[in-house]
């Protein structure tokens, strides 16, 4: 029976542990010479760019023995009018599994529906959950642990946020969201994951108090692909909301700093911080392609 992944909830929270430790040995080089995947070909149907996710999928799917196939919307009959419906019928005669980075999560949900092959969210405007297993995996490595782990998320509460937020209810991490008002992460997602969430999860507006004593701090832009008629008022409610060093004296004096990137520095993180010592943000961007492969070798293997 096909599975998708399309929250981070897909999964469980074994499930979640075991992938974890599938990308750390496959980032140490275990299993180098494995091709789980070979003769399978993946899509990457992307309607939004991207670097991370695309070139660690791209790489990913190849070292694991297997083929990606990427389709830009605008260069496959979808492009001019086909259905969802039929593309995801078609496709599934073709493929093993299709990723798909999408502005509407409906697109993703009805996607599936009609799909007899795995659909992995590649991205869409509600959930980022393939970020969310390599952040998770980035602060295992960096705190030694999940349980009990106090994470800030400071800016937009987006599509990252909604992700972060599953996350943090299934393997224990306590985080605090600081968002202006009306800027908050969606209201389902926060209701469901308290409801069965194994630490704390908080939403404030004061960025101070979200960081008080955090071990880790997480940021990402303040204007999403999309969103760009919005920027000027964005970057006006936004401009107190800023990870900069000032920021960081209210954390832990070991605090260390993500981003999933692309960044906007000196907007949600300055520049020295990014750079510095306390920054996790490359690391991060490595894990996607560890979790990812993992990913896909749970799915598909």
């Amino acid at each position: 029976m096909k599975r998708d992944f399309l929250t981070l909830s897909d999964l469980s929270s074994g499930e979640i542990q075991r992938l974890l430790k599938r990308a750390g040995e496959l980032k140490s080089g275990k299993d180098v010479n494995k091709c789980p995947l070979i003769g399978k070909s993946i899509g990457l149907l992307f309607e939004k760019s991207s670097t991370r996710t695309r070139v660690s999928l791209d790489v990913g799917i190849y070292q694991l023995g297997g083929q990606a196939i990427y389709m830009n919307p605008k260069e496959i009959q979808i492009g001019r009018g086909e259905t969802i419906h039929d593309t995801a019928k078609v496709l599934s005669r073709y493929l093993h599994a299709v990723i798909i980075r999408t502005y509407s999560h409906e697109t993703l949900v009805e996607f599936a529906s009609h799909s007899s092959i795995p659909v992995i969210n590649g991205l869409s405007d509600l959930h980022h959950p393939c970020q969310a297993l390599g952040d998770l995996m980035t602060i295992a490595e960096k705190r030694g642990r999940l349980k009990g782990v106090r994470l800030a998320y400071v800016g937009d509460g987006n599509n990252v946020a909604n992700s972060l937020i599953e996350a943090a209810a299934m393997t224990g991490i306590n985080l605090s969201v600081a968002c202006p008002k009306g800027y908050e992460p969606a209201s389902d997602v926060l209701k469901k994951a308290r409801t069965s969430a194994k630490g704390d999860i908080t939403v404030v507006n004061d960025p101070k108090q979200a960081v008080k004593d955090a071990e880790v701090i997480y940021t990402d832009v303040w204007v999403s692909m999309g969103q760009e008629k919005e920027a000027a008022k964005k970057r006006e409610r936004f401009r107190n909301y800023q990870v900069n060093r000032r920021l960081l004296s209210y954390a832990d004096k070991n605090v260390i700093v993500m981003h999933c990137m692309p960044a906007h520095r000196g907007e949600e993180i300055a520049g020295e911080i990014i750079d510095g010592p306390q920054s996790a943000v490359f690391d991060q961007a490595e894990n996607r392609l560890h979790t990812q492969k993992a990913l896909l070798e749970f799915l598909l293997a």
